[in-house]
């Protein structure tokens, strides 16, 4: 059957050629047909413009007259070159004077040559050599036609080996799918981490594409494509990658967008020959990113049918038809799942839905944990302490991060990474760099300070709080003139209504300490405003927390996985009584945070007082602030503020990186009262430059 099919699809090929070169053939002739017609108008008389035609009687008058010098005689008409000033003005009232010519057919009268003659008036007939007709037609048609098909050839070659050439006309069917061999890729799930589910997932499609055979010998199939989702920067293009590293087999990859052009039926065509080159190579992985770009619900409110959908049918077309025995897999990757077509998710397409997730506690340690592996650290890392800083962060910004650090450490002229610059980068990735050229007044830096000790105090006050990690004053490159970091001690995935009445007041207390401490509003609290209405919001429409409404869901989430961001779906009475619930909790929250910053001023005093000193500081030293411990000796995620760190206290190395150990014997150190001995060998001088760093 192989053989047979192998010898069809040649036929089908030659046929396309031949099909190809006839058609080539036929437009070459075409014009080569038209371009003789052409040079045949524009070489005649009348194509002219400094030539006019005129009655023959007309012609032997200006004869009689003397006004022609010379007659020519060519395929049939008299052309007549007027003597030097002579203006000839046709019936039209259009007068010619220089080098301008007249013609007319000529009528094989016999009197003309005597007439000629006898005003003496030059009459020449140009030599034309006789030609043989098939001469003739071979060098006027044939000849050019080769030449044509020759040109055209070499062009649509040279088109093909450019990727399309003027424009991309030369392949605008074409695939622009990347492909990638193992060899290629260098990617296995030994690079993927924090993403245990999706690779177990993806395992047994592997283990399918290794062995077949155990799979039909029990009567199952192998699933024909799989769904990553997630969040972006979570890996999903990584993972596709991974599975054909592991897999060791070919991987076609192409972006949603790459499709959809401006040309009708190109998107579908490219479909097609995507797969017809998989299938030539199969088993292999077919990989297409943010496939959302084609995969969009098709909108029947217009019936329109427009290049999108028929890229999309085509896809479904293709994905039902190919053979699943032979290994070839669909792989795609969306944040977008909401919006997909349901004829794109129903089983037989896309079987399965692996959810690429932020990674957890664990995940961000194994994530760090590849990310630095080819980066030098210095003893003094902890990445577990980087992975608990990090709560949130996606695989991508992590990887930004130890990037970052690195960078951090070479403009410092250090030789390893330390904690430190890790913990700087984290900062950086969220809040931009610092901006050490503001220049801010002492009043507007009083109040910063006091707006960013409000935050951390009221979150140190509750229960339901996140604990704070830092608080600064310095302005940043984002947009933030200073922040308060806060950061989960533990892995949450719930949030009770505790829990999120305690983030409004703490994202509320910086405008209540503005108000309680300095009399005034100002505009940075704008952030903070729009975080607290958008939890507030979220708490009566969506998580069912407010007693009017009871578990009545007002609205509805349009992207999860990017902003998570939603659309109120109730009517305008509703809506209107849900703004007043959200204004009510917002006013509650607030006077709540102004009541507890004005219970605990002193405290409030005291912490703003050392922040103004410090310009940034820990959340451990905070709360050794509030309960009478000295702050200096606080420690922050492993580092003690003040002290350098281990790997670059005086610029020197730790000594476990100098040692180096020998087997060769050392002499015995002389006697204290006596001068040292001259050392004698490697191994001691060795030793000795290790104990002195």
């Amino acid at each position: 059957m192989d053989n047979n099919q192998n010898k069809n699809d040649r036929d089908n090929k030659n046929k396309r050629n031949m099909n190809a070169l006839l058609t080539l053939v036929l437009w070459a002739l075409v014009l080569t047909i038209g371009l003789q017609y052409l040079n045949n108008y524009l070489g005649s008389p009348r194509s002219s413009a400094t030539s006019h035609e005129i009655m023959y009687t007309e012609l032997k008058d200006l004869i009689r007259e003397g006004e022609i010098e010379k007659i020519t005689i060519k395929d049939g008409m008299l052309t007549a070159y007027p003597k030097e000033g002579y203006a000839y003005t046709d019936e039209d009232g259009k007068t010619y004077t220089d080098n301008y010519t007249l013609f007319t057919m000529d009528v094989g009268d016999p009197q003309f040559y005597e007439l000629v003659d006898q005003y003496d008036v030059d009459l020449t007939r140009p030599y034309v050599p006789e030609m043989p007709v098939i001469l003739e037609l071979l060098v006027g048609y044939l000849l050019p036609v080769v030449v044509m098909v020759l040109a055209f050839s070499l062009l649509f070659r040279f088109m093909a080996k450019k990727g399309g050439g003027f424009g991309g006309l030369g392949s605008v069917g074409k695939s622009n799918a990347k492909v990638y061999m193992e060899k290629q890729t260098g990617v296995t799930f030994a690079d993927v981490a924090g993403q245990d589910e999706a690779k177990e997932s993806l395992e047994e499609i592997i283990d399918f594409l290794h062995n077949p055979a155990k799979y039909t010998a029990i009567g199952a199939k192998l699933p024909r494509g799989a769904l990553l989702v997630g969040s972006p920067g979570t890996g999903k293009t990584l993972l596709a990658k991974a599975v054909a590293g592991e897999a060791n087999v070919p991987f076609f990859s192409i972006s949603g967008s790459g499709f959809v052009e401006m040309f009708v039926g190109v998107g579908a065509s490219r479909v097609r020959d995507l797969f017809q080159e998989a299938a030539k190579v199969a088993p292999c992985i077919i990989f297409i990113d943010e496939i959302d770009a084609i995969g969009k619900t098709r909108d029947t409110r217009f019936g329109g049918n427009d290049e999108r959908e028929q890229t999309l049918n085509q896809l479904l077309a293709e994905m039902d038809g190919f053979d699943p025995s032979k290994g070839i897999i669909v792989l795609a990757a969306t944040n977008r799942p909401e919006v997909l077509d349901k004829a794109l998710l129903r089983p037989g397409r896309f079987d399965r839905r692996i959810t690429v997730d932020r990674p957890n506690l664990a995940g961000r340690l194994k994530t760090l944990q590849v990310h630095t592996r080819k980066i030098r650290l210095s003893e003094d890392v902890d990445l577990n302490k980087i992975a608990q800083a990090t709560a949130g962060c996606v695989g991508a910004d992590l990887a930004n991060m130890v990037n970052e650090a690195a960078l951090r450490a070479v403009r410092h002229n250090r030789r390893a990474v330390n904690q430190e610059d890790l913990l700087v980068s984290f900062e950086v990735v969220i809040a931009g760099s610092e901006k050490k050229g503001t220049v801010i007044t002492e009043a507007e830096k009083r109040i910063i300070a006091y707006h960013e000790v409000g935050h951390a105090l009221v979150a140190a006050k509750q229960k339901n709080s996140q604990p704070v990690t830092k608080i600064t004053i310095v302005p940043h490159t984002q947009g933030a003139l200073g922040y308060t970091l806060n950061l989960p001690e533990e892995e949450k995935f719930l949030m009770s209504r505790e829990d999120l009445l305690a983030e409004i007041r703490t994202l509320l207390a910086g405008r209540s300490a503005e108000e309680v401490v300095c009399d005034t509003q100002t505009s940075g609290a704008a952030n903070d405003i729009e975080r607290a209405t958008e939890l507030a919001r979220n708490l009566v429409a969506r998580f069912g927390m407010c007693e009017e409404f009871d578990m009545m869901a007002l609205g509805t989430v349009n992207s999860q996985y990017l902003d998570g961001s939603y659309s109120m779906t109730c009517a305008q009475e509703t809506y209107a009584a849900a703004d007043r619930a959200v204004v009510q909790i917002i006013r509650q929250c607030h006077q709540e945070a102004k009541e507890l910053l004005e219970a605990n001023r002193e405290m409030l005093d005291a912490v703003a007082q050392y922040l103004l000193k410090k310009e940034t500081i820990t959340g451990q030293e905070m709360m050794a602030i509030l309960e009478g411990r000295d702050p200096e000796k606080a420690e922050y995620f492993g580092i003690t503020p003040g002290a350098a760190p281990r790997s670059n206290r005086e610029g020197i190395e730790p000594p476990a990186r100098s040692i180096r150990m020998t087997s060769q014997p050392v002499e015995k150190p002389a006697e204290p009262s006596q001068e040292p001995p001259a050392s004698s060998g490697d191994g001691a001088e060795d030793t000795g430059e290790g104990e002195t760093k």
